[in-house]
């Protein structure tokens, strides 16, 4: 089959405490393909939140191999690392992370601001999607003067901007009320059907049942990895 945008070859992370050895990651292997969208789950310690990390460039595997989009970035220097994160991978979390003195506008375009990009071009392109999330109207308002689904729109249109290879989201509803978060998961779905990957970190089943693969991991491996048609991909005992 061929290989996913993103490709994980006996991905392993352990932490050092002293002389031991702490094994996080066990040896993951996951091809994730263009337009997928995969929700990632999982209990506390099971390893989600290292695999989030890697797979966002904010750390490095012990071993294996990271292929992003055609790039092993899996043994790249941290400066390298943050040259891929801004170009090739959007994120959205869970406190939204905004800037509280720029205005919505200014907050969507900061990524192209580390790109090099003249101001009318950044100007264009953050409208731009700032009307794709539906807050056209609102991109000279600061985050104070937003509600909390507004401000994750705001989040949603930055990691957009950058027409990035995935969008990666970490439990992007968690200060969300159940109203909002449904609008919020309606927005991804938008996302997705317009040609986005979109990979979502999540404890939540609700959240996860927008997705249309979920992958669970425990003890630091793959536990399932299934279509939510119900088709398994590849179930590990």
């Amino acid at each position: 089959m061929q290989q996913g945008i993103i490709h994980l070859d006996a991905i392993s992370k352990s932490y050092y405490m002293g002389n031991q050895a702490l094994e996080v990651l066990k040896g993951i292997n996951l091809d994730i393909y263009k337009n997928e969208y995969v929700a990632l789950m999982g209990p506390s310690g099971s390893g989600k939140s290292t695999l989030m990390n890697i797979l966002g460039c904010l750390d490095s595997p012990t071993g294996g191999r990271y292929i992003l989009n055609g790039n092993d970035v899996s043994q790249m220097t941290d400066g390298e690392l943050a040259e891929v994160r801004n170009k090739e991978i959007g994120f959205v979390f869970q406190q939204f992370n905004l800037l509280p003195r720029l205005t919505a506008l200014d907050n969507v375009a900061l990524p192209l601001v580390y790109a090099g990009l003249g101001k009318k071009q950044r100007t264009e392109m953050a409208k731009d999607v700032l009307e794709k999330v539906g807050l056209g109207s609102r991109s000279h308002h600061k985050p104070n003067e937003l509600s909390g689904g507004q401000i994750q729109r705001v989040a949603v249109a930055r990691a957009l901007v950058n027409n990035p290879s995935i969008i990666l989201a970490d439990e992007p509803t968690g200060n969300l009320d159940s109203r909002t978060s449904k609008e919020i998961m309606e927005l991804f779905t938008t996302i997705h059907n317009l040609g986005n990957t979109v990979v979502l970190v999540t404890h939540e089943e609700d959240i996860a049942s927008h997705a249309r693969r979920v992958i669970r991991l425990r003890d630091g491996v793959i536990e399932s990895d299934l279509q939510q048609a119900g088709v398994s991909l590849n179930t590990i005992a």
